[in-house]
């Protein structure tokens, strides 16, 4: 929170304890001046005066802030002797008795008065105590990961599952109440690393840089409409203090390695920050597959083994600057590269039957690469006007490129191995994004946000197969490319209005227009009607004696297809389980209902929430006979119907002493899927499947003397609904401990993860009128990893000046791929990254 709100929150509270009497009230006396900076001989802005009767200095009668030139003005003061006492964060109170105020001395010009700095706040403070875990907002969330020790080494998945409402699992793939359809930001920002795969975007991020996790259940209107079930917001670590600092992480261990390093400089406006981190890791894996087609009044089966070895290396680099270019005008800008690269060598047994009768037996060496880089370029301007009152432009450019390539090579006839099948799909996703956002108070509890925002997105998809290095011609294996362009335009306004019984309202309505160009193989036109939607959200909040708080709130969502859905190249790294994008998926349309009570009665905090979500047109992947007679299948994206869900969430933190925190959640929804799909023949099937979704997590953390901490954490997740079946569960657990150094600047962990089994198990069951399906994925995910972190130089408190808040573009936008609730994973080599 910035110096200026601290002040509004100081004023408002002395404010609130006043008592106005009438003899201060009427009268035409008036006392005014100017706060100065005794050190730095510069006006202090936003500092509090309380006004207080001589003969009474326990109880303030009125008050006020001074400007941003440090000016303040009482008015229609009765007469009297007055004293005011002057506060502002980093400057020693101070006191002043006044003239008597009477008919013929109205007026008091104290001209300039200065404060000293208040050398205290220079100060190290230690904080003792834990502080709180998981925080409450009116539309929001709030996970403090960096009370987290045992994620040190790991990635942004890892901190993830940790946070209520969210659920993680074994790949990376993220939801929310259910659902995958969810925007991730980063401090703010999009990226278009994110287009392409979620799960991958968040193995770039490093645990450790993590400060907080937001999940925006219910956004306002001045969010994008993108993102069916909400938003989750990562707010990375920051250093604004005055000065330089150097800190480097190393952590080593049986699955993988990482090595980080930060830096960041402060030097009066100007402000640099420098990060880098990279991880490598790898992991053995095994998957059993079955299935069986019907066609032509025979059934195909196909059973599959593989073994695979899995090599995964992430990297992230960052720059960023900040100016100060006056007290209340501040620009910033950064720039970002992300680098991505997961390698599976495979070997892959298929025999395929015809009846009982068997038609094959082969072994085949499958090796799969998805490079991904992406870049990220932001500048910002932030205009505070006054408390409250703002105006932002934010610029935006990001470019990544996601590529997906496979060789499939025969075992065991050298003649057949010159005949090796490679798949080359090359893709590209760029935006731009401008956005204009403007705010002001009305009165002193309302406020009013409208702004407008443009989106400008081309994503180019180009693949192609080759035998033996040679582009082929073949149907069953095309050729193309996807040229998809599309532009959004939005305009919203939200108002907040608060009451002096508590009652919070937030209410707002936003309206996007998007329009669509695709072209498929350069001279195909696929015809996607543009479309317009008006978005409405309403949040009400009420707090009863400070400790309870009840919350209702409706939303509308729209979600957009992403490059995974869209893309139509026909991936065959499973030969009997082909992977195929669908660029003419419409988006889908959710209407959200929530409603919760919170409770903070001394060391507990309790939160229960109840929640309905109804998806039409729900982008779903789904599992059809190819239409031959050869056992394969397609694994599609298409518009399928309806999804609706209901359900509870339950949460609490405990603090059983003041270093001795649990944490513990427990999610259940009754999920209920119809609809109905084509299969590859055109036969049109119908889809139905309900049942409920389970899960639940446990965490506790202990400071100990002599800078000793520990932490454990565990979470489970019960089998989930599929449109054609059922997921199995899973379970995840971990143990922590880190010792901090005497001189505070350094420390070493150690934590292990899944320790007590070498391999967990998760089955897929899917089941048709024409096909059933199998599959068993051996995750050997037990792993135990130490991590070392030093700092050096020296960061000090800048009371003088402290740091603008930073308003970024906020791209809350398409719907990724890789963990729809739909999700089909099948057995064998998986399918890729399209």
């Amino acid at each position: 929170m910035t110096k200026h709100f601290i002040a509004i929150i100081l004023f408002l509270g002395t404010f609130a304890q006043a008592q106005m009497p009438t003899t201060n009230s009427g009268g035409d006396g008036k006392i005014s001046g100017n706060l100065i900076d005794s050190l730095s001989n510069d006006p202090i802005e936003f500092a509090t005066l309380a006004l207080f009767k001589v003969k009474d200095l326990s109880k303030p009668i009125d008050g006020t802030v001074t400007d941003d030139k440090g000016k303040f003005t009482l008015k229609n003061l009765a007469e009297g002797k007055y004293a005011v006492k002057f506060t502002s964060i980093g400057f020693k109170d101070k006191t002043i008795f006044l003239e008597e105020i009477t008919s013929k001395n109205r007026v008091i010009n104290l001209k300039d008065i200065l404060l000293s700095t208040d050398a205290k706040v220079l100060n190290e403070v230690v904080v003792t105590g834990q502080g709180a875990v998981v925080e409450e907002r009116v539309d929001r969330l709030i996970y403090n990961a960096d009370k987290d020790i045992a994620s040190k080494g790991g990635d942004a998945s890892d901190v993830l599952r940790k946070v209520p409402l969210l659920s993680v699992d074994l790949d990376g793939n993220v939801s929310l109440r259910g659902s995958s359809s969810i925007r991730v930001l980063i401090n703010n920002k999009p990226s278009t690393i994110m287009a392409a795969s979620v799960a991958d975007a968040l193995k770039q991020i490093p645990a450790d840089q993590i400060k907080t996790v937001e999940v925006i259940t219910s956004p306002s209107s001045k969010y994008d409409a993108e993102g069916s079930t909400g938003i989750i917001n990562i707010i990375t670590k920051k250093n604004n203090l005055e000065g330089y600092s150097l800190s480097t992480n190393l952590g080593a261990g049986n699955r993988g390695g990482n090595l980080g390093l930060n830096g960041s400089l402060r030097a009066g406006k100007f402000g640099m920050t420098l990060g880098g981190w990279g991880r490598m890791g790898f992991n053995p894996a095994k998957t059993t597959f079955e299935q069986s087609t019907k066609s032509s009044e025979k059934i195909y089966k196909t059973v599959q083994d593989g073994t695979s070895n899995d090599q995964m290396s992430y990297g992230r680099y960052s720059i960023g600057a900040d100016y100060d270019i006056s007290k209340t005008k501040s620009l910033s800008g950064g720039a970002r590269f992300g680098t991505r690269s997961s390698s599976r060598n495979q070997d892959l047994g298929i025999s395929r039957f015809e009846d009982a009768t068997l038609l094959s037996n082969t072994l085949q060496r499958i090796e799969s690469i998805t490079p991904s880089n992406s870049w990220d370029f932001n500048i910002d301007y932030l205009h505070i006007i006054k408390p409250q009152k703002e105006f932002s432009i934010s610029t935006l450019y990001s470019r990544s490129t996601a590529n997906s390539d496979f060789t499939n090579t025969p075992i065991g006839n050298p003649e057949l191995e010159k005949f090796a099948l490679t798949n080359n799909n090359n893709n590209l996703n760029q935006e731009f994004t401008f956005q204009m956002d403007y705010q002001t108070p009305i009165k002193k509890n309302q406020l009013i946000e409208f702004g407008g925002k443009g989106i400008f997105r081309l994503v180019n998809s180009d693949f192609s197969y080759l035998i033996g290095g040679v582009l082929i011609e073949d149907p069953k294996r095309p050729n193309g490319s996807l040229d998809y362009n599309q532009n959004i335009g939005a305009t919203y306004i939200a108002y907040t209005y608060s009451t002096k019984s508590k009652y919070t309202f937030k209410v707002g309505t936003r309206y996007e227009i998007t329009d669509i160009k695709a072209t498929q193989n350069a001279n195909t036109e696929i015809n996607i009607d543009p479309y317009n939607i008006l978005v409405p959200n309403v949040n009400i909040s009420k707090t009863f004696g400070g400790k309870y708080t009840v919350k209702t709130a409706y939303n509308r969502r729209i979600q957009r297809p992403g490059l995974q859905q869209l893309n139509p190249n026909s991936n065959q790294v499973n030969p009997q389980n082909i992977q195929i994008g669908n660029p003419e998926l419409k988006p889908e349309l959710t209407d959200n209902i929530e409603a919760s009570v919170s409770a903070s009665i001394k060391k507990i905090y309790l939160n229960l929430s109840l929640f309905s979500r109804s998806t039409n047109n729900s982008i779903t992947q789904v599992t059809n006979p190819s239409g031959s007679d050869n056992g394969v299948v397609i694994t599609s994206y298409q518009n399928i119907g309806q999804d609706k869900a209901y359900g509870l969430n339950f949460s609490g933190n405990l603090s059983l002493t003041s270093k001795w925190m649990v944490n513990a959640g427990i999610e259940s929804f009754y999920n209920y899927i119809t609809g109905q799909t084509a299969s590859a023949t055109g036969v049109s099937i119908p889809l139905s499947n309900e049942g409920w979704n389970v899960s639940g997590r446990l965490m506790t953390f202990i400071t100990l003397p002599k800078g000793w901490q520990v932490q454990a954490f565990s979470f489970a997740r019960g089998s989930r609904v599929l449109p054609m079946g059922r997921q199995g569960g899973f379970g995840y657990y971990s143990f922590g401990s880190r010792k901090e150094f005497n001189n505070k600047k350094g420390s070493i962990g150690l934590s292990a993860q899944n320790f007590l089994a070498s391999t967990m198990k998760i089955r897929t069951n899917l089941e048709s009128p024409l096909f059933s399906q199998s599959s068993v994925n051996y995750m050997y995910n037990r792993g135990i990893s130490l991590n070392f972190s030093y700092k050096i130089g020296k960061m000090g408190v800048d009371a003088m000046q402290p740091k603008k808040r930073s308003k970024g573009v906020k791209n809350d936008d398409v719907k990724d791929g890789g963990a729809d609730t739909g999700n089909q994973q099948s057995g064998g080599a998986p399918a890729g990254r399209n």
